[in-house]
C-alpha cells in the first residue's frame, strides 16, 4: 500500500523525494507505484533523529513521523558490546514489533536483525571489551527499514561517542 500525502517543503527542498514528480504536479496523475513519499535516505534520517533524541523528546518525533507516513520505534541498550550483541538485536526486533514497525514474518525479523547486524559490525572495533550506553532509532516507510545506533562508549569517565547505521529493503505491506 503506498501511502499518499501532501508534500510540504523545509526551506526550498520538499520533504521526501518522489520518482517523476516536478514540484506543483498532480500526484494523483501518477501511476501509484511511481509514487514513492520516503527513500531510503529519509527513513535514514528519521531513524537517526530517533536515536539521538531524548526520552522526552521521542513522542513527539514519533507522532510527527507518523504523520509523513514513517513508522519508527527507539529503544535503549547498554552493557558490555561482545556480550550484549544478542540482546541489541532483540531489543530492536521487539520495540519494531510491539510499536508496529514490521508485522510478525520471518522476513520482516531478518531484515530488522541484519540492519542491527550490520551497524553494531560499524561500532565493533571502537567498541570491543568496553561498556556503552544508547539507544537504537529504528525507521520504517514503503520498502525501507533503517535501524541506527547511536552510543556512547566508556571507561570510567573517559567516553567516546559512534554512530552507525544498517539498512535493508523489505517488501510493501
Amino acid at each position: 500500500m503506498v501511502m499518499k500525502m501532501d508534500i510540504k517543503a523545509i526551506g526550498d527542498r520538499p520533504i521526501g523525494q518522489s520518482i517523476g514528480y516536478n514540484v506543483g504536479e498532480d500526484l494523483e496523475s501518477k501511476p501509484e507505484e511511481m509514487i514513492y513519499m520516503n527513500n531510503s535516505t529519509e527513513v535514514a534520517k528519521a531513524a537517526i533523529k530517533l536515536a539521538v533524541s531524548t526520552r522526552e523528546e521521542e513522542r513527539n518525533i514519533i507522532g510527527g513521523f507518523r504523520e509523513r507516513g514513517i513508522q519508527s520505534a527507539a529503544v535503549d541498550i547498554g552493557g558490555d558490546l561482545i556480550n550484549s550483541i544478542p540482546k541489541i538485536i532483540e531489543r530492536a526486533l521487539v520495540a519494531s514489533k510491539k510499536t508496529g514497525v514490521i508485522s510478525d514474518a520471518h522476513v520482516y525479523e531478518g531484515a530488522v536483525a541484519g540492519a542491527a547486524k550490520d551497524a553494531i559490525s560499524q561500532v565493533n572495533q571502537k567498541a570491543l571489551g568496553l561498556n556503552f550506553g544508547g539507544k537504537l532509532g529504528i525507521a520504517r516507510s514503503g520498502e525501507h527499514i533503517v535501524v541506527c545506533l547511536f552510543i556512547s562508549i566508556g571507561l570510567l569517565h573517559l567516553n567516546d561517542l559512534a554512530i552507525a547505521i544498517g539498512h535493508r529493503s523489505i517488501p510493501k505491506d
